[in-house]
């Protein structure tokens, strides 16, 4: 299990020590996660959608779903009325809290865990499918933009984060795959999503500190990023554990979905939240904290449960 959170280590690792040195001057951060966001995570998403058998678990998903939900709604509140944040804030805190890394983390964990990734598959559509556009569209009422019936039907268009995916599982389903002309160019482009994401998060803990005027962190900051990873790491998967039990989910498919509740937060948290300049540090900074710590919460649920 080791194995899987090194190289997202390492990279963040060498993203704080290239902020250090200025190899990349002052804007690499803003430019680098433009490109993720805009670029190589939408061509990695509808890559890895398209190559990808889907085969959905209603029972165990809509659990993974619930827990989704009850764990975002409560760090939404916890942030909005608690902390007193603004909605766009208190959005990103519910992401933080419950978007798992099911992509490059989620995978090689549940083949070392569980011997496949299969239902990482549902997990993955979930959330790039309905949790990211109920994301988005909160992030963007709380920048200001009107908000008409309109937005809504066109977001795919506009953003590439949700129409990528939405071609990727279109195309499963159909047993489609793009000609080698254009899907060799979009997986080559989607394989620097997640190094370069890491490499600006790494980047993003430099920021101020190396001019020396990092602007005073906001009372309380610290206790928000604790709330929201332990909502992140043991609320969500004991969440999920319970309606797994409820509604019939056992053996491996109870096993398959308490691990991807448990996984840390997507790094995408952060990518969302430095497009919008919205709580960059909370998103940054449970990233870290529930990627280092899922590796505990991880290794007991493989021993309760495996």
């Amino acid at each position: 299990m080791l194995a899987a959170f090194v190289p997202i280590w390492v990279l963040t690792g060498l993203g704080w020590v290239t902020g250090r040195r200025r190899l990349l001057g002052g804007e690499a951060e803003r430019v680098l996660g433009g490109f993720v966001f805009h670029l190589a995570m939408p061509a990695a998403l509808f890559t890895a959608l398209s190559r990808t058998r889907l085969d959905v678990h209603p029972p165990a998903l809509g659990a993974f779903a619930t827990s989704t939900a009850v764990t975002m709604a409560l760090a939404f509140l916890l942030c909005l009325v608690v902390r007193r944040r603004d909605g766009g804030e208190a959005t990103i805190g519910a992401m933080a809290a419950g978007y798992v890394n099911s992509a490059n983390l989620g995978i090689p964990v549940a083949l070392q865990v569980l011997g496949d990734a299969t239902f990482l598959t549902g997990v993955l559509l979930f959330q790039v499918l309905v949790v990211t556009p109920v994301v988005l569209i909160l992030l963007d009422r709380s920048a200001g933009r009107t908000w008409r019936p309109g937005r809504l039907l066109t977001l795919p268009l506009r953003n590439p984060v949700i129409a990528a995916p939405a071609l990727g599982a279109a195309c499963a389903a159909l047993h489609w795959q793009p000609p080698d002309v254009l899907g060799a160019p979009l997986a080559l482009l989607g394989a620097a999503a997640v190094p370069t994401a890491l490499v600006a998060l790494g980047l993003s803990l430099t920021a101020g500190a190396r001019a020396g005027d990092a602007p005073p962190r906001p009372a309380g900051e610290r206790t928000e990023v604790a709330l929201l990873s332990a909502l992140k790491l043991l609320v969500q998967p004991v969440i999920a554990w319970s309606v797994g039990r409820l509604v019939g989910v056992a053996g491996a498919d109870l096993l398959a979905l308490v691990v991807c509740a448990a996984l840390p937060t997507a790094q995408n948290s952060y990518v969302f939240a430095r497009e919008y300049g919205r709580a960059e540090a909370v998103a940054r900074e449970t990233v870290l904290v529930t990627t280092a710590g899922a590796m505990g919460t991880l290794a007991v649920i493989g021993l309760l449960l495996g």
